[in-house]
């Protein structure tokens, strides 16, 4: 899979709620569900409840992220 596939799926899901793992720093994960509000060239935007949240198309690439 490459950058450009991953950010047609994301704009397939755009403002749809989806489930998110963040597999973070020294093994913590974090998890929640939230709807991707926007995308640009480098980066997404996930809109939780009370928080926006930006991440990284190449985040997905490596699996620091899985989107359900």
């Amino acid at each position: 899979m490459n950058i450009e596939k991953i950010k047609t799926k994301i704009e397939g899901i755009k403002n749809q709620k989806k489930h998110f793992k963040i597999n973070g720093s020294r093994n913590q994960i974090e998890e929640f569900d939230g709807i991707i509000t926007e995308s640009y060239n480098y980066i997404f935007v996930v809109e939780t409840e009370n928080v926006k949240k930006s991440f990284s198309y190449s985040d997905v690439l490596i699996n620091n992220i899985e989107i359900s």
